[in-house]
């Protein structure tokens, strides 16, 4: 059966309704059917499945009359990142490589944010990259001008990070220009939150060995819950994102003092 037309009278592409699903549950924490039924105008069964479809990839969690972000202590599946705010972490890349110089010295933590930046800076000369993260080094290796250091320690085979407290002691060797990293979400007081106590443990050792730390993260990691803490945005030099903050972390990141841009 087609799908139903929404208010604008047009028909709503599955793939465009479940994004708009998303956004919805994410600015409300809970969303029912009901309300999605009259967002849409779309049936019951409809809306059910489409939830139903979100909670198996991972980026709803689907409760009985309606649907949830996913929990704090499980991240949404590296493929499914991968292409979520696609565009988005493409243009946040290409702004943050603009404030990296050549000749630079780096380090690149884990996560398909800073893959991006890593595809971003490819054109740049004679960088110095020192990497916990496999597709990275594979990325970046294809410059011959680069110097690609991989950490030691576990290779986490979900998405090709590398974590341990070998990477820890790895890191803790170097001291460099800049630190860029990611982050699963950020709280509304500027709290940096993360899943994997392990991967937070190496992006810690990154922030405190480097000498200026630069953020980067689409609009959807603010707000967003995760479990374990990496510290305090006010920690970081740099903020670079796709849309403004929300009013109360853009606060913080203003007595801060810390730089904000956006794609």
């Amino acid at each position: 059966m087609p799908a139903k037309t929404g208010n604008n009278g047009k028909v709503a592409p599955v793939r465009k309704r479940h994004k708009k699903i998303r956004k919805m549950v994410q600015a409300q924490g809970f969303v029912t059917i009901e309300t999605l039924v009259q967002a849409f105008s779309v049936t019951p069964q409809t809306i059910r499945r489409d939830l139903n479809t979100l909670s198996e990839k991972g980026l709803l969690c689907r409760y009985h009359g309606g649907a949830a972000m996913p929990t704090s202590t499980e991240n949404v599946a590296y493929n499914e990142r991968k292409v979520l705010c696609f565009r988005e972490k493409q243009k946040i890349a290409q702004l943050l490589a603009q404030h990296i110089p050549d000749n630079a010295s780096l380090f690149i933590n884990i996560g398909t944010t800073t893959e991006a930046i890593a595809h971003a800076l490819c054109n740049h000369k004679r960088l110095r990259v020192i990497t916990n993260n496999l597709n990275v080094a594979s990325i970046m290796s294809a410059n011959e001008e680069f110097e690609i250091i991989v950490a030691g320690g576990l290779v986490r085979h979900r998405d090709q990070g590398i974590i341990g407290v070998a990477t820890i002691d790895f890191i803790s060797q170097f001291k460099v220009d800049y630190g860029i990293i990611g982050i699963s979400g950020v709280d509304a007081d500027g709290t940096l939150l993360d899943f994997d106590y392990r991967e937070v443990r190496a992006a810690r050792a990154i922030i405190d060995n480097s000498r200026s730390v630069f953020l980067a993260a689409d609009h959807t990691k603010f707000g967003r819950n995760a479990m374990v803490r990496l510290g305090s945005i006010t920690e970081i030099d740099a903020l670079f994102t796709d849309r403004r903050p929300p009013t109360g972390l853009s606060e913080v990141l203003s007595a801060a003092e810390v730089d904000l841009y956006v794609a």
